[in-house]
């Protein structure tokens, strides 16, 4: 079954750290742009970070620049969110998704959430303050 699981999230204080990990099973994350996105109640669902896996290219949202790396264990077939210096306006459900999206425009397209056709089943990330 072709599917992507996360896993990763929970409770955690205002300054604490997460890493989050998402693995992808019947397929391989070749060829394929990798990103999280996040959805706290009432707002709209925003573009975290996007890897493309076959060229370790990465794309970050500026407000999180610094805070927040993605990368991947090829090996593992998964994509990992490392969330440091996190806040309480972080809280959110954080969704990895993948899509076939042509490295060369990504840096345009990479929050475009419509545009992934795979989505993990998402997990909460609450930030105490």
């Amino acid at each position: 079954e072709v599917q992507l699981v996360q896993s990763g999230g929970g409770l955690v204080q205002a300054g604490g750290s997460l890493r989050l990990s998402c693995a992808a099973s019947g397929f391989t994350f070749d060829n394929y742009a990798v990103g999280w996105f996040r959805q706290a109640p009432g707002k709209a669902r925003e573009g975290v970070s996007c890897l493309y896996v076959s060229d370790g290219s990465t794309y970050y949202a500026d407000s999180l620049k610094g805070r927040f790396t993605i990368s991947s264990d090829n090996a593992k077939n998964t994509v990992y969110l490392e969330m440091n210096a996190l806040k309480p306006e972080d809280t959110a459900v954080y969704y990895c998704a993948a899509e076939r999206a042509p490295p060369q425009l990504l840096s345009q397209v990479w929050t475009v959430w419509q545009a992934y056709d795979r989505w993990g089943q998402g997990t909460q990330v609450t930030v105490s303050s």
